[in-house]
């Protein structure tokens, strides 16, 4: 049975809290695993969240941040650890080779895994994975960074009442399906569209066109979402979303599955500037993603939560 989930690992954004882990996502689709901005502490988080090194495919930076990206070189060392058996490619901002190669060799250790680089230098589809396809799109932040798309191709669905009417069953059906054809009849007559399923997953941007494709019909938009409303203009001076944003940006797109993170420290009870307790500002950034009119599921993530991708329609 095949599974489809994120991992949240960590939630911070440039500081971690007491209760916030820096940046970390896994995409559990089917076999193959995707992690998305491993931050510092990301191997310890995975431990913690039961993710081995042998269940991530790809590494997907957005761009070369800390709180996105410090946590590659133990992610990478532990790949070779581990000796994982298949083979795993990174993804990350072209712009930012020298880091990822700073990263990947910060440290002496023995290469046992040939992890291949797949740089980023422009919009459009990345790769091919065993039943989906992943997409990226630039964003607008300080420095280069590029949202990723995972889309899964659309298929057919057989409409048993359609085949009756055309007296097709049995080994017709599956040889319906392979060949587009049996007797005349199409495989258009018996079925329909099956909309394949979509996941995006933005971090650090202003609004931008961007963001819109990315998040355009997904079932599940993991989003930046560093500021409350209020504080607009450090979003924009920063380069970042604000609860409210982020959730209009869902509403326009039709996602069916809205997950906020990235959350600024100022939110947290870390001390200093603290205005509310990490519980109560996460009630603060759900208020504020309903008031912009986003109606669909929503999750204001926590480290360690485990969120499945929603079923299909």
């Amino acid at each position: 049975m095949s599974v489809r989930e994120l991992v949240v690992l960590g939630t911070a954004s440039q500081v971690p809290t007491r209760h916030r882990n820096h940046n970390g996502y896994l995409l559990r689709w089917d076999g193959e695993g995707i992690l998305f901005d491993p931050g510092e502490g990301t191997q310890r988080q995975m431990l913690r969240a039961g993710v081995a090194a042998h269940d991530l495919n790809r590494i997907c930076v957005t761009h070369f941040h800390g709180d996105h990206s410090l946590g590659l070189a133990g992610v990478i060392q532990r790949i070779n650890l581990d000796k994982v058996p298949h083979p795993v490619t990174a993804h990350y901002p072209k712009s930012g080779q020298r880091f990822f190669d700073r990263l990947r060799y910060s440290t002496a250790y023995r290469e046992t895994v040939g992890i291949t680089e797949a740089p980023v230098s422009a919009d459009g589809p990345l790769a091919t994975g065993s039943s989906y396809e992943l997409e990226t799109r630039k964003l607008s932040h300080p420095v280069e960074s590029y949202g990723y798309r995972v889309v899964e191709p659309d298929g057919r669905r057989m409409l048993p009442d359609r085949l009756a009417a055309h007296g097709i069953k049995g080994p017709d059906v599956g040889r319906i399906q392979r060949e587009g054809s049996v007797s005349g009849v199409l495989l258009e007559d018996v079925s329909e569209v099956r909309r394949g399923q979509r996941f995006a997953f933005v971090m650090d941007t202003r609004l931008c066109d961007g963001v819109h494709a990315l998040a355009e019909g997904c079932d599940m938009l993991v989003i930046e979402s560093t500021f409350l409303d209020e504080d607009i203009d450090l979003a924009v001076d920063h380069g970042h979303l604000t609860a409210g944003q982020a959730a209009t940006v869902a509403r326009d797109a039709g996602v069916r599955h809205l997950v906020l993170t990235h959350f600024s420290q100022r939110y947290s009870d870390h001390g200093g500037t603290s205005r509310s307790s990490e519980a109560e500002s996460g009630g603060e950034f759900e208020r504020q993603a309903r008031a912009a009119g986003f109606e669909g599921e929503l999750t204001v993530a926590h480290d360690l939560l485990r969120v499945p991708v929603p079923k299909r329609r």
